[in-house]
């Protein structure tokens, strides 16, 4: 007697198969930063906030590109900076390290950022911190990038905080499960409200 699960596609999902990916495809890439905020339950909010806590952060951006493909968008942020910036602020797309990561689809872990020639300046001149490390993720949904999650360590510019420790690998490690964790939460919740099955 065996207690494995073993589930097969149903003969009759999978004729819906290619119409469904479509949908889900389009409601992906259609998603702007400004619905992005309605999207997130206490759940999810709950494993992004813890996320970015454990990993030792003063705060958590999950940034959103923009439809033309020109800027990344600030959807959500974490921290006590995000009514200045969210919904406010565009990075381009040319210039900056969480830019990089979005292109290049791979991680990265910074603990001098602000040395690095790479790194914008334009969101540090907005909010007067100073990046001093970051951590940033692509953020997958329906098997494509739509983002990036990113968390920092900040100072600021007048010296008057003490400058952060930095982070470490398990850092950036918990940064990208707590971004597959949210991933699959709202997957799970597009895919249910698609198919008229809603999870709330």
């Amino acid at each position: 007697m065996t207690t494995r699960l073993n589930l097969l596609p149903d003969p009759a999902f999978l004729k819906l198969r290619p119409e469904l990916t479509k949908r889900l495809t389009r409601i992906g890439a259609e998603l702007e930063a400004e619905q992005f905020r309605a999207l997130l339950d206490p759940l999810m909010l709950d494993v992004l906030h813890r996320g970015v806590a454990e990993a030792g952060a003063q705060e958590g951006t999950l940034w959103l590109a923009d439809e033309a493909g020109e800027f990344l968008v600030p959807a959500y942020n974490t921290g006590p900076h995000a009514e200045k910036f969210v919904g406010q602020f565009k990075q381009p797309l040319n210039a900056g390290l969480i830019c990089m990561v979005f292109c290049s689809e791979q991680p990265f872990l910074e603990n001098d950022a602000s040395k690095n020639p790479n790194q914008s300046k334009l969101l540090d001149a907005l909010l007067k911190v100073e990046t001093t490390a970051l951590i940033a993720v692509p953020f997958y949904l329906f098997h494509a990038c739509r983002g990036i999650l990113s968390c920092v360590q900040l100072s600021r510019t007048d010296g008057s905080a003490a400058v952060p420790a930095g982070f470490h690998a398990k850092d950036l490690a918990g940064i990208q499960r707590t971004s597959g964790l949210l991933s699959q939460l709202i997957e799970y919740q597009l895919l249910s409200n698609a198919i008229g099955w809603s999870c709330r």
